[in-house]
């Protein structure tokens, strides 16, 4: 049994990271955030790996983040809160990136699942940003940022003002996940996606994530400028010649992400 609060697995290109502190329902506190950012500045250099899987052990994804005492002075709230930040090693992250949530994900739990590309959870699995409804606190994670870009700006203000729980057919009806499956199913349905992913070409994977990414901070006319560079740039690399080659000897390609 692993101690850790956060910990990695790595088997067939998928890294698997495990937010690990069931019996506090995996509520983000300065140590788990300090081994999830470890793990994530390690995967950024891991160039063998071409998906990575965030999920949890227990039957909560994340409860939220630690409270900060109101006694604590500016500068050490200062500190915690920039030690608690996780998304920016998350979405600097190349490769594709799945959400696995078997259950409820709440305020900064949330704003962690906001971070990756595509998002799984369980029909039990519950939503909530209610740190500004309870009037003593605030998104510091990308929630206020992240939230309208996944589901626009009419929703993501309907849950941050009301603080409402989501259900998770309502948050599939308003695109904040993509896929809601049974309890016993989860592992295993985002098991295969991941293979499914990982199957696919690394780099022409990146790109498709740098485009898409990048291209919504452009214009349109400068979006498909960067699509026609990195077009461009993907038919030198080995990847894509393996891949001609693959389908003219009827095998399946063996892409090495170069």
């Amino acid at each position: 049994m692993n101690n850790n609060k956060a910990y990695v697995t790595i088997k067939d290109k998928i890294a698997t990271v495990v937010l690990n502190n069931p019996s506090e329902m995996n509520i983000i506190d300065e140590d788990m955030a300090s081994k999830l950012n470890g793990i994530l500045e390690q995967l950024h250099e891991d160039e063998s790996i071409s998906v990575m899987v965030i999920s949890a052990t227990g039957s909560v994804f994340s409860s939220g983040r630690t409270s900060i005492s109101p006694e604590r002075s500016l500068e050490e709230r200062r500190r915690i809160l920039s030690e608690l930040n996780i998304s920016k090693n998350l979405t600097n992250l190349r490769i594709p990136t799945i959400s696995s949530i078997n259950g409820d994900a709440m305020e900064h739990g949330l704003e962690v699942a906001l971070c990756t590309d595509i998002r799984l959870c369980t029909t039990s699995a519950r939503f909530r940003c209610n740190d500004l409804f309870n009037g003593s606190d605030f998104p510091i994670d990308g929630g206020t940022q992240r939230l309208p870009r996944a589901i626009g700006a009419s929703w993501a203000m309907d849950m941050l003002l009301t603080g409402r729980t989501v259900s998770s057919q309502e948050a599939l009806l308003i695109g904040l996940v993509n896929r809601v499956v049974t309890d016993d199913s989860l592992e295993k349905t985002t098991g295969e996606l991941a293979a499914l992913i990982a199957s696919g070409a690394p780099v022409a994977n990146q790109y498709a994530k740098e485009a898409v990414y990048c291209g919504m901070e452009m214009s349109l006319t400068e979006g498909l400028r960067l699509e026609t560079d990195l077009n461009v740039i993907l038919q030198s690399t080995y990847d894509r010649s393996e891949g001609i080659e693959s389908f003219l000897q009827k095998r399946s390609p063996k892409f090495e992400g170069r």
